[in-house]
């Protein structure tokens, strides 16, 4: 079965350099680096607001809860938020690659 990871950084260069060591650990197979967008979030109590590049990685079902916990550790977020899911839908081809994490 393959996942997903979902999860904002604040610049799109940490969010390549975190991606490349999930990669390079074998956790994930790719990360998806979107455009800036503006997150409007609530915050020990306060309403804020910020820029973050919203990024997926590809992943298999085994190695989801790895990726997210090496992930936490990588993040500059003390908080960071990280949601991980299982696909069930997933065409045959993009099976295989992932199956081989």
């Amino acid at each position: 079965m393959s996942a997903l990871i979902y999860c904002p950084f604040p610049d799109p260069e940490y969010a390549e350099r975190v991606g490349r060591q999930l990669i390079e650990a074998g956790l994930v197979a790719c990360i998806n680096i979107g455009p800036q967008v503006r997150s409007v979030f609530a915050w020990e109590g306060v309403v804020d607001t910020a820029d973050e590049v919203p990024c997926l990685f590809k992943t298999s079902a085994t190695r989801l809860e790895d990726a997210i916990a090496l992930l936490e550790d990588l993040h500059p977020y003390d908080t960071p938020a990280i949601m991980g899911w299982h696909c069930d839908a997933v065409g045959a081809a993009t099976r295989h690659w992932l199956g081989a994490l």
